[in-house]
């Protein structure tokens, strides 16, 4: 499986700040929870990264 791989599942995502100020994307999934805490710098770099994907996905359609 690659980033390429088109998969028919359906998923729940939220985005949110924690009471221990780390910052929290959870996905559910198939009855599948999975919940991941990054801190501030870490989110802030995996919002970096999802901006210039966007950016390139945006190019491609061009």
């Amino acid at each position: 499986m690659s980033i390429n791989t088109e998969r028919d599942i359906e998923a729940n995502m939220q985005i949110g700040p924690t009471d221990a100020g780390m910052v929290r994307i959870f996905i559910e999934a198939d009855g599948v929870e999975i919940p991941m805490d990054f801190d501030p710098d870490e989110a802030n770099e995996i919002a970096e990264e999802i901006m210039a994907a966007a950016q390139a996905a945006r190019s491609l359609n061009t």
